[in-house]
C-alpha cells in the first residue's frame, strides 16, 4: 500500500480535490455572486483579510519563530489557499450570512489561480534550497484544470439537474472525504506521517497559528470594520476553514513523493496540512459555540 500510494500520490490528491470541487459547484449558481453587489463592504473585507492579512500572519510566524523547511512552507501554503466550501456549512450552524460566505468562497477560489502561486513565492522562496524554483505556471495550470473546471461542471449539474443536485453534492463530498482518508492511510503506511518527528513544538505552532487567524479576523471584522453579526461570522469562518484539499494537491506539485527517497520537507508540509485540516474543525466548532452565545436574540412579541 505504501509504495502504491507514493507511486500514485498525485492522482490521490487530484481525486479528492476534483470530487470536492464538483460537490461545491453543485451548490453554486450565478445568483450567489449577487452578494458582491449587495454587500460590497463585507465581501471586500472577507477577500482582503484572506489575501492580505492571513499571509501577513503566516509571514509573522515564519519570521518571529525563525521557521524554515517544511513547517514554514506548510503554514505559507495554508495561508495561500482560499477558504473551503465547508466554511459555508459552519457559517450556517453559527447563524452567519450564508450567501456572503458562499460569495467569498467562490471569489477567492476563482482568484487563487493567480493569488496562490504569488503568495507562496513571496512567503517561502527565500527559505527554500538555492536550486528550488517556484513552479508558478504549473500551479496555475493545475488549479485551472482540477479546481475551476470541476467547479464549473458542478454548477452545470445544478443548472440542468436541480432536483438531484443536493444529493449529488453530498455524495461528492463523501467521496472526497474517502479520498482524503486514503491519503492519510497511504501516507501513514509509507512512513510519511511521523508525529514524533514532527514534534510538539510544531504541533503547538499550528494550534497557535489557527487561533491567531481566528482572533485577528475577529478583531478586524468586528472591532475595526464594524460588520454586522451575520457578516462578521461569515468572514471569520472563511478565514479559519481553509481548502485543505487544494493544499494537498499543491504540496504534491512542490514536493512529489518518490519511492525509496526521503523527503523531510514534503513530509512535514503534508503533516502540517492534515493537522490543520483536523484542527480547523474544532476551531470552527468553537466559533459556532461563541457565535450562538453572542447571536442577537429575536425580539419578543407584545
Amino acid at each position: 500500500m505504501g509504495a502504491f500510494y507514493i507511486q500514485h500520490e498525485y492522482w490521490f490528491s487530484v481525486f479528492q480535490l476534483v470530487t470536492a470541487m464538483i460537490g461545491m459547484g453543485a451548490t453554486l449558481t450565478l445568483r450567489d455572486f449577487r452578494e458582491l453587489l449587495l454587500e460590497p463592504k463585507a465581501v471586500a473585507s472577507g477577500i482582503g483579510i484572506q489575501l492580505i492579512i492571513v499571509p501577513m500572519i503566516a509571514l509573522a510566524f515564519i519570521t518571529i519563530f525563525g521557521l524554515v523547511g517544511g513547517i514554514a512552507v506548510g503554514l505559507a501554503l495554508i495561508a495561500a489557499i482560499p477558504g473551503g466550501s465547508t466554511s459555508n456549512i459552519f457559517t450556517h450552524f453559527a447563524q452567519g450570512n450564508i450567501a456572503l460566505s458562499v460569495a467569498i468562497t467562490a471569489v477567492t477560489t476563482l482568484g487563487c489561480l493567480i493569488t496562490a502561486p504569488l503568495i507562496l513565492e513571496l512567503l517561502v522562496s527565500s527559505y527554500m534550497p538555492g536550486d528550488f524554483v517556484m513552479p508558478k505556471v504549473q500551479i496555475m495550470k493545475e488549479i485551472a484544470l482540477v479546481l475551476l473546471l470541476p467547479l464549473a461542471l458542478g454548477m452545470l449539474y445544478l443548472r440542468f439537474l436541480p432536483n438531484s443536485a443536493a444529493t449529488f453534492s453530498k455524495w461528492c463530498v463523501r467521496i472526497s472525504l474517502f479520498g482524503l482518508l486514503m491519503i492519510v492511510v497511504g501516507a501513514s503506511v509509507s512512513g510519511r506521517l511521523d508525529l514524533k518527528a514532527f514534534g510538539l513544538n510544531n504541533i503547538s505552532l499550528v494550534v497557535v497559528f489557527i487561533l491567531a487567524m481566528a482572533l485577528i479576523s475577529w478583531l478586524i471584522s468586528w472591532g475595526v470594520l464594524k460588520l454586522s453579526y451575520r457578516d462578521a461570522t461569515a468572514v471569520d469562518m472563511e478565514v479559519v476553514v481553509r481548502n485543505i484539499n487544494l493544499g494537498l494537491m499543491v504540496k504534491v506539485l512542490l514536493f512529489p513523493a518518490i519511492i525509496g527517497q526521503e523527503d523531510p520537507i514534503g513530509d512535514v508540509v503534508l503533516l502540517t496540512l492534515l493537522l490543520y485540516g483536523g484542527l480547523q474543525i474544532f476551531a470552527a466548532g468553537g466559533l459556532i459555540g461563541l457565535r450562538r452565545l453572542k447571536a442577537p436574540k429575536p425580539a419578543l412579541e407584545p
